[in-house]
């Protein structure tokens, strides 16, 4: 197994996030009305993007609406919750090049989006003047990500009120085999008791359960060696310690098997009354229909430092 690279390539410099507030939804902010230049002709939306091609301002309740500032090197946008829920969403915005091709991505994070809102924010990236000749790169949305705010996971920061952390980690993938960490650490006062495996529930796009997977139980049904087939035990996890447990799928695709099964969140109850977490795993099913689950095991290694939305992006092959 591979470790896993992250799909979210970092910027030459560190994005500005300004601009911050939360308002209602208002006239988006086209070029026009700023005084910024169009390397082309802008697509009907007025944003500078290449001729014809409006994709990529608009997504899931996350919206482009205008470029702007001083040296026309800010992108304005924002999310609104269009839900009965608050959200917290992460977002991956994409610098393109003039034929579309991804040249740098980024994530930007908005916590706590309450239904009916609307939040604005600037992205100000440095290479914003990366052709040369003044003009803006052009900026799409290339995916939405949201989970409720309750449900938010967390590798560091405040405790929640359950008492526990909880997230999935950064994933191995080879050969179309998935090996995804989810990791627990009390972080509470009391003694945090486990047994068994944690229950699942697969979510779609819309955050609509998905049917028709088997979980398994253990990872030998999809393959050997990966960590998930460690019998249950009882475990007492004292404040400070961890646990782990682990998801195994492949992504094959057989032909007249079907369409493939792609659930991005997986919503995990860690054991029978718990709160529930959502954490953004990525499940590309294939056509395989399975997805193994081993038991809470022990973890000895440190916790991560750096948080709080650890979402993995294992490497798809």
């Amino acid at each position: 197994m591979y470790r896993a690279a992250s799909l979210v390539l970092p910027f030459a410099a560190v994005l500005l996030l300004g601009g911050c507030g939360v308002e209602k939804a208002g006239a988006p902010g086209g070029n026009s009305a700023s005084g910024c230049p169009s390397r082309t002709a802008p697509a009907p939306s007025g944003l500078p993007y290449p001729t014809g091609d409006a994709s990529g301002t608009e997504q899931d309740g996350v919206r482009i609406i205008g470029v702007g500032g001083a040296s026309c090197d800010e992108v304005r946008w924002e999310v609104t919750n269009t839900g009965s829920r608050t959200f917290t969403y992460t977002i991956t915005f994409g610098v393109v090049s003039d034929s579309g091709a991804v040249l740098k991505s980024v994530e930007q994070t908005v916590p706590s989006v309450e239904p009916g809102r609307t939040v604005r924010r600037t992205l100000t990236p440095p290479a914003m003047g990366a052709y040369g000749d003044g003009s803006v790169p052009f900026v799409r949305i290339l995916k939405v990500r949201s989970v409720p705010a309750d449900e938010t996971p967390s590798a560091a920061g405040p405790c929640p009120e359950s008492g526990v952390r909880m997230y999935a980690d950064q994933g191995d993938a080879a050969m179309g085999l998935r090996v995804v960490g989810i990791h627990l650490e009390n972080c509470g006062t009391g003694t945090y008791r486990l047994d068994g495996r944690p229950r699942l529930q697969l979510l779609d796009e819309a955050h609509k359960p998905v049917e028709g997977v088997r979980v398994l139980q253990g990872g030998s049904g999809i393959a050997s060696g990966t960590g998930a087939d460690a019998p249950p035990r009882p475990l007492a996890l004292r404040p400070g310690e961890r646990a782990r447990t682990t998801l195994v799928w492949r992504n094959t695709v057989e032909l007249g098997a079907g369409d493939p099964v792609n659930a991005p969140y997986v919503r995990i109850w860690a054991r029978p009354g718990a709160a529930p977490v959502t954490v953004v795993t990525e499940l590309d099913l294939g056509t395989t229909g399975k997805l193994g689950v081993g038991a809470w095991q022990k973890d000895e290694r440190k916790a991560p430092s750096s948080g709080p939305y650890p979402y993995p992006h294992p490497t798809r092959t």
